[in-house]
């Protein structure tokens, strides 16, 4: 019989597939190293709060129920956090399970879509699996945001705007003044989407969180956040919206599956959120040793992004995929980035002190000598 055609969209055969980084079980494998410092995918080393430690006793009644499905006991807590309406957070698998919600509801054939760029890789792939088309709005040769390109793609009204803030992979940030900046200069009819991944991180004045700057705004807005990197819940995978309205959050719900948050992820973020001890001694850590690394290898005069995030990426002037693979065989995983313009940059999350000596050993084998 005739072999049947494959019933793949034309969008998804043009994505490449995700690069979700090397597990520790992938590398000792390969490599028969016994230290791995993990260091490619931006997790908290201190992992979560020890408070989960206590929480699950008896876990029967969480793990044999299905979890509630608008988790409400979590967002009546965060709506509180952000002074909204419980009816405008909505939770995710996730905060990319919510760039996929967002795309599926908003983002028609055709649709441009604007994003800086280097980009989280799924803030594109999410548009073009609905057909959109991606306008790129790439940094600045000094690797910060390029506002004034930024506020042209704006005025081009594009369907959609999406972008991380800090920026996931290079670390820049807008500030206050050039957030009111692109506020002012939305069509009501382009809808905003700021993923706050690592706003826990952004410590200063020079930064604003969206959530607080959009709250007046005449415009259809989501800020996403997540539970998976301060908080240290990345293997729970729960993150969470807060939306400009709860009608607008109601069809984004509607595009969502019913049970997309498990009830062991949503206690254990409920927890999480509560042990504000926990966050602060987590980002301190990330903090003192991003200052550290990034001291270290400027003073080996390689180039790098300022970053208020949990990782620094670096410009190793080389083949990032080859570096990445030299730093396997010694027990260190980076993440080489891949997309084009960007293939000599590599990004290193901010571990333990011992997994950040582990990195510049490392560092210093392959790139000095």
């Amino acid at each position: 019989m005739e072999k049947p055609s494959s019933p793949i969209r034309d969008e998804i055969r043009a994505i490449a597939p995700y690069n979700a980084g090397l597990t520790i079980e992938e590398v000792r494998a390969k490599y028969d190293v016994a230290a791995i410092a993990k260091l490619g995918s931006n997790e908290n080393p201190l992992g979560p709060s020890p408070a989960l430690r206590h929480l699950f006793p008896d876990i029967g009644e969480l793990a044999r129920l299905y979890p509630d499905p608008q988790g409400r006991a979590l967002c009546s807590q965060l709506a509180a956090r952000f002074g909204v309406d419980d009816s405008q957070v909505i939770l995710g698998n996730g905060s990319e399970d919510l760039i996929a919600v967002i795309c599926r509801s908003v983002v028609r054939q055709g649709d441009t879509v604007a994003t800086l760029y280097p980009s989280f890789p799924l803030h594109e792939d999410y548009t073009t699996l609905m057909g959109g088309v991606i306008e790129r709005v790439t940094v600045k040769s000094d690797l910060t945001i390029d506002i004034d390109a930024l506020l042209v793609a704006i005025a081009r009204k594009p369907r959609m705007l999406i972008f991380s803030n800090p920026m996931n992979p290079v670390g820049s940030w807008l500030t206050p003044a050039e957030l009111e900046k692109v506020i002012a200069a939305l069509d009501k009819d382009t809808m905003v989407v700021i993923d706050e991944a690592y706003a826990e991180y952004a410590a200063g004045e020079d930064y604003p969180s969206a959530a607080d700057m959009l709250r007046d705004a005449k415009v259809n807005w989501v800020v996403l956040r997540t539970f998976s990197k301060a908080f240290g819940l990345a293997g729970l995978r729960i993150g969470y919206g807060v939306v400009s309205s709860g009608e607008l959050c109601n069809f984004l719900n509607r595009a969502r599956t019913p049970f997309n948050t498990n009830a062991i992820a949503q206690a254990s973020a409920v927890a999480a959120l509560n042990d504000d001890a926990h966050l602060r001694k987590s980002v301190e850590l990330a903090l003192v040793e991003r200052a550290r690394i990034a001291g270290e290898i400027k003073s080996l005069g390689y180039r790098m992004a300022p970053s208020k995030c949990n990782f620094l990426f670096i410009d190793v002037g080389v083949s990032a995929v080859h570096v990445a693979e030299s730093m396997l065989s010694l027990g260190v995983i980076v993440k080489p980035w891949k997309q084009t313009g960007f293939e000599t940059f590599i990004r290193v999350s901010i571990g333990s002190r011992e997994e950040n000596d582990h990195f510049l050993r490392a560092f210093n084998q392959i790139m000095v000598g």
